[in-house]
Parts: structure tokens; sequence; C-alpha cells
């Protein structure tokens, strides 16, 4: 990837944050790196190197700042939307499938050869997949160092080293210093909060409409494995290794979150996952920018800025929801859903049959048992017929789309190929252009989906006097591009 050096140079003269992420600076006279906004003084143009990732400043002999966390940085927004096998496996390696699977597993999934896939990562990030991964890791083990009691040894193997003594060797490299002196020098030693629970900050680049966020998840939250509370969003989450739950605080700069895991290895999975669920890796002043120019949605952005688009935990979930709600309210799939997970025997029975007897109502304050988790495929595909309460073709729409998802032919996971991904959806029976836009927006993060047929997103155009005819809207959407999936936002907020 070409790093414009004069554009770089300029962004870290002014310490301008919006570009942490996007790429590192390295200072060849102190042997260190940096994210572009760090405090300390400007290094001299001779001194300096730019790299496009972290595990390439890295692989060059550099340790990461200890002032200002390079590797704490949001994630680059280019690899977060980007669709190309790149982009997927940026997202791939963020959610840890080198750590499980190794880079067989990485290449398998992307359809590549292991060979070539290196070649395209290391042309794109100077890097390859292991040094992607193990720069991970070194982010992954100085969080539960600094954040829990947990011993070194229980650390190494949670981060997903294979050893104790790569651990060791890793963050004496990465960061110049063991293990135990991250510890000391962190000023106080970490406050029990129980096993397996982890609270740490997730950065995001400002600006961040937390409201609008919160509001989009709270109306479509399902009892007992999600809700909105307080200004707090609590979720119950799938993870490679078991279970586990987040509570996503926004704050300035930052959302608080604190993860309860029953497998310390799935930090790295959990952490990803939040951030891919509130888009904390967009770059909302370029989003802005291009729909502030229309001038039907120039009041909405100036009023409300850093509107994102919220993405999913589960892909899998987000197809089932949307086939749910084709043609119903929110508040009637919301019914549904509680009764299909109450059949798959994943939420309590008492919460599933108060909520069903007055949907939409916020679960007791008081609820101190931890959220479930949503259904998985292979559950659905157990649920008899009594367990769908809906029509007999949706029903088989939607074990059709289990089964795909089962027997491996259907990719709902953000490094999916979205083209693909799109096709197949549209090829089972009961699933339009709407579902699968849908899907792709939400579970494969498509910066650029349009939903013209939408009822809310016609409303909301004609709200803002907008065409709100499919046909017009869409031709009228091409100025929005490349975020028309961020306009729909917009449209049915305006709604």
């Amino acid at each position: 990837m070409e790093l414009d050096f004069e554009r770089c140079y300029r962004a870290v003269d002014s310490r301008d944050q919006r570009f942490d992420g996007w790429f590192y600076t390295g200072v060849t006279s102190t042997g260190i790196y940096c994210r572009p906004s760090c405090p300390a003084m400007t290094p001299k143009r001779r001194n300096v190197r730019f790299f496009p990732s972290a595990a390439a400043a890295q692989g060059a002999g550099l340790r990461a700042c200890r002032r200002c966390r390079p590797d704490a940085a949001p994630g680059s927004p280019q690899w977060d939307v980007r669709a190309d096998v790149v982009g997927r496996a940026m997202r791939l390696i963020a959610d840890g499938v080198v750590d499980r699977d190794g880079v067989p597993g990485l290449a398998s999934r992307l359809g590549y050869t292991e060979r070539h896939l290196h070649r395209m990562l290391h042309a794109e990030l100077g890097a390859g997949p292991l040094a992607l991964a193990r720069a991970q890791r070194a982010q992954t083990a100085r969080t539960l160092i600094e954040t829990t009691a947990m011993g070194m040894a229980e650390i190494a193997f949670a981060a997903g080293f294979g050893s104790v003594r790569q651990f060791n060797d890793t963050i004496r490299e990465v960061y110049a210093a063991p293990p135990s002196e991250l510890r000391i020098t962190r000023g106080r030693q970490p406050v029990p909060a129980g096993a397996g629970t982890i609270t740490l900050r997730l950065a995001y680049r400002p600006p961040l409409h937390a409201a609008a966020l919160l509001d989009f998840l709270a109306v479509r939250a399902l009892p007992g494995v999600e809700e909105v509370r307080d200004g707090t969003y609590h979720r119950g989450l799938r993870l490679p290794r078991g279970t586990g739950e987040a509570v996503l605080t926004p704050a300035d700069g930052h959302v608080v979150a604190t993860l309860r895991l029953t497998d310390m290895r799935d930090l790295a999975p959990a952490v990803a996952r939040c951030r891919r669920l509130l888009d904390l890796d967009a770059d909302p002043e370029a989003v802005d920018a291009t729909l502030a120019t229309d001038p039907a949605l120039a009041g909405a952005v100036a009023v409300e800025p850093g509107v994102r688009l919220p993405r999913a935990v589960d892909g899998f979930e987000i197809a089932l929801r949307a086939i749910t709600t084709q043609q119903i309210s929110l508040a009637s799939a919301k019914t549904t859903l509680t009764h299909l997970l109450l059949a798959t025997n994943r939420v309590d029975h008492e919460v599933c049959v108060e909520e069903t007897a007055s949907a939409g109502r916020r679960l007791h304050d008081q609820r101190d048992e931890p959220l479930g988790v949503f259904a998985g495929a292979e559950e659905v595909l157990r649920v008899g017929d009594e367990g769908f309460r809906m029509p007999a073709a949706r029903r088989e729409t939607i074990r059709a789309l289990a089964r795909e998802v089962v027997e491996g032919r259907l990719d709902l996971d953000p490094g999916g190929d979205r083209e693909e991904t799109v096709r197949r959806l549209t090829a089972l029976p009961g699933i339009g252009a709407w579902t699968a836009g849908y899907v792709a927006m939400r579970a494969l993060g498509d910066p650029d989906v349009l939903l013209p047929t939408d009822l809310a997103v016609r409303r909301g155009a004609t709200a803002l006097g907008l065409p709100d005819t499919p046909t017009t809207l869409d031709a009228y959407a091409d100025r929005w591009r490349p975020w028309r999936s961020y306009a729909v936002i917009r449209l049915w907020r305006a709604a």
C-alpha cells in the first residue's frame, strides 16, 4: 500500500487523531513506532518511516510506544469496508482465525493458496498473516497483563501463544520489556472483577452518535439475549470456544467494554465482534462529508454527526432476523423470535413468556442472571414446526438457510465474499433483494447497500422531500455512493 510521505508527515505534525489506525509512524532514531496523534515531540523527517500496519513496524525491528499505545488505536477503515481478499483476510485475522486454524485455515476460508495469500497481504500491509496474527496476540496479551490478575502462563495461552517462551520473547520484542514489567508499570494492580471478566476501552474516531446506535439496538433487542438499559448495551455472545457477555457503554473517545468470557482465548474475537457491532472502525468524517453534499441530508448530518451503521456479532442471527421481519412489524418479529428462542432452550422460560405477553417490554432492571446467546443454525434445524409461529413458507426458508450454513455452503461471517453470499442468499426460496441487502449491510458490513423497497426507507425519503418510489429513489441515491448503507440509517431515523 502506497503511503504519501508528505501527507502522513503533516498528519503526524498536527497530531491528527483521525489518522490513527490508518498508518503507523516509525522513528528510526528511537526504535519505536507510534500512532499519528502521539503527543511526543514530532520527529525529524530524516528519522521517520511510515508503515501500513503495526505488524510491518514490528517486522522492521521497532517496538510499540508506551505513551500513545499504537496497538490500541482504532482499526483502519480501509480494511473494515473493503470487499476484496485483503479486507476479508484482515477481518478474519481480527476474529482469531489464524490462532484457531492456522494460515492454512485462513487460506481455505478465502479460497487462495497460502503462498498467494502471503504475497497479497505483504504487498498491502507489509506483513504476512502470521506476523499480523502475532501483532494481535501481543496486543491481547498486553490487555490481559494490565487488566487482569491472571498468571503469565495463563495469559500466554489465553492470548493464543503456543508456549510461555514464545509469549515472553514476543512481549520483549514488541514492547521492549518483560511481561512482569508491563504489569508493574501499569501503576496499580488490576482489581479482581470475577473469573473471566475483563474491562477495557474500545477506541473510535470521533464523532460517534451513541444515541442513534443505542436507539437502533434497543428497538430490536430480544429478551434474554440483549437489552439496552441506562445508556448501556448488554449482549450475550456466541464465541469460537464458548460463550460470553458484553456490556458496552459509550464514553468520550471510547466505549467502555466489560467482557465476561467462559474461555479467555475468546478475548480477541469478542473485542473484534463488539467493534464491528458498533461500527467503531469507521471513518465518520468521510461518510458525513459525502452525505452532507446532498442538501436533503445536510441538515441531519449537521445535527447528528457520526451516525454509525449497526452491524452484527452473528451473521446467521441477522439473516434469520431479516427473514422473520419480512412484511411484519418489528414488535411482531420480536415476539416470533422470542418463541423460537424458547423452543431452542436458549432463553429463560419465564422471561420469554413475560415478553411474549407484552412484546417490547423491558426486562426487569434487577435481573442478575447472565444473558443467553442467540440460537445457532444447528439448533434451529432441531426445532419442530410448533416452535416457529410463522407461515409455513417462511419456516421452510429459515430451515433452508440453516442447512446452507451448517453444510458450509453459505458464509455469513464478516470475512465472507459479499457478492457470492448475496447470490447464494437470493437463490434460496423466500429470500429476495431486500433480505439479501439487509444481510449484506449488517452481517457482512457492506457500506454501500440501498434498500429502496423498504417501507421505512421510503417514509424517511418522503419526510426529507426525496423521491420515494423504489425506482426513483434508487437512481437518486447514486450521489450517496459509496456510503448508501449509512444513508439508509439516516432515512430510518427520519422516518
